[in-house]
């Protein structure tokens, strides 16, 4: 059987948004974790081999290169080839989310747990972070600590102050602390995890994959979207659990009950992070565009010599995720 599909592009039309959150829910599905490193490689080497015009196995069907293509973009840095942290890929976020998240809010009152969770999050988001950043930037281990640290002080802080101003707030108010803590430290935890795209740029391409140069511009217009889509991704959880979690408390449900505390929060969590994964990662195109005229100046005039007069309409980059 003749196979011919173009491998390097995405199974569904990245132009539309039905078309990237069919591709998320399969490059997110949280069954992705539970493959093992021999499918994953075997995925790859399919992969590559197609790639390179080699011969395939006898009998590999469209489907089943398609699947193999699923698993390859789910574990390995589209920028890079390298595999991925396994906590640190995009298919880990419900199950290690639906955990540190249910903590999160099950024990949002006492200020030990409040450091606990918060800085187990921002830990979490920073592999994360760091696992999915864009191009092929490079860190010293003093700038990664760094970073961290700044990262996981500010995201505690943030929800240590919000939760001393609303001791005395309304019970559902004080169960929305985590998500607003959540929310500003994806501002702090995101740009300073990936504080070297926004120092040296990040690679930006023409339509033939033929890398032209670094651009911060990309990196910053990048980094924005990732922010956006990561507060999305949580608020649909963070914000029905707790009103959820106040309905059953005002009935006694969990005073009668106190152990279905955390595995409510958990599952319920869980059941929105399974949608909002996808949908939230679909928001913009992961293979994004950026209007030439918009790249900084020096970028730009390196770039006339090489274009003269034609110079593209766009650049592309991998925003990350």
């Amino acid at each position: 059987m003749d196979i011919n599909i173009d491998i390097d592009a995405p199974r569904y039309d990245q132009e539309t948004y039905t078309g990237r959150a069919k591709h998320f829910f399969l490059t997110t599905n949280p069954l992705n974790v539970f493959v093992t490193g021999a499918q994953l490689e075997e995925a790859r080497s399919l992969v590559n081999k197609y790639r390179s015009k080699q011969p395939l196995p006898d009998g590999i069907t469209e489907e089943e290169l398609w699947r193999a293509k699923t698993l390859y973009d789910s574990a390995f840095h589209p920028d890079t080839g390298e595999k991925m942290t396994m906590i640190g890929r995009m298919s880990a976020q419900v199950p290690m989310n639906m955990l540190i998240t249910g903590g999160m809010m099950a024990f949002y009152k006492s200020t030990p747990a409040v450091v606990f969770w918060q800085w187990l999050n921002q830990s979490f988001n920073a592999l994360v972070n760091y696992t999915n950043r864009s191009g092929d930037a490079t860190f010293t281990e003093k700038q990664i600590g760094v970073s961290y640290v700044l990262a996981t002080g500010g995201a505690v802080a943030t929800a240590l102050s919000l939760n001393r101003v609303c001791r005395s707030a309304p019970p559902l108010l004080g169960r929305l602390v985590p998500l607003v803590a959540v929310a500003a430290a994806n501002c702090i935890n995101i740009p300073l995890m990936r504080s070297q795209e926004l120092q040296d740029g990040t690679p930006v391409y023409d339509e033939d994959n033929n890398k032209l140069g670094y651009s911060k511009s990309a990196a910053q217009a990048g980094i924005g979207q990732v922010i956006f889509s990561r507060v999305c991704m949580a608020t649909p959880g963070m914000m029905l659990t707790p009103i959820l979690m106040n309905h059953l408390e005002k009935r006694g449900t969990l005073r009668r009950r106190p152990w279905i505390n955390l595995p409510v929060q958990m599952g319920f969590v869980g059941l929105c992070l399974t949608f909002a994964t996808p949908l939230a990662c679909a928001f913009f195109k992961q293979k994004a565009q950026i209007a030439y005229k918009k790249l900084e100046p020096e970028l730009r005039d390196s770039l006339d010599k090489k274009f003269g007069d034609s110079p593209p309409k766009y650049v592309y980059y991998n925003k990350g995720l």
